[in-house]
């Protein structure tokens, strides 16, 4: 009689401890990263000295 279950143990490939944490540690630093990049580069660290100060000229009628 054949049965639609399969008999005996499925073969599942074993876990790995390492995968799972390096993945989590892939993931958490691919979604911080670049808010951590961004708020160093975007910060007012720059020197007011550097700054130009410009005017724009209007035409005279």
């Amino acid at each position: 009689m054949e049965s639609s279950s399969p008999s005996g143990k499925v073969s599942e490939p074993p876990t790995h401890r390492w995968s799972h944490f390096m993945g989590t540690a892939i993931a958490i630093l691919t979604l911080t990263l670049p808010l951590f990049v961004i708020a160093y580069y975007s910060s007012n660290k720059a020197d007011p000295q550097l700054r130009t100060p410009y005017s724009l000229n209007h035409p005279r009628e």
